[in-house]
């Protein structure tokens, strides 16, 4: 499987996602959320661009996950 190149994003802002606490006891759209966001385990950051899809997926897991 070939690896994928991150694009040259020229000032496109970018958000620091860290999962912080367990999607069990949760509804399961939400773990599927996480998941989607490239969330494996707590504790676990990624970095994604600032879009509003992106948005929309932090605002539905706000109280499991921390932005900076």
């Amino acid at each position: 499987m070939a690896k994928r190149t991150p694009k040259a994003d020229s000032g496109a802002t970018r958000l620091k996602i860290t999962q912080i606490r367990s999607t069990i006891g949760f509804n399961k759209n939400q773990a599927k959320v996480i998941e989607s966001l490239g969330l494996r385990r707590i504790g676990h950051s990624v970095e994604l661009a600032d879009s509003e899809a992106v948005r929309g997926m932090i605002l539905k897991v706000r109280h499991l996950v921390t932005v900076e």
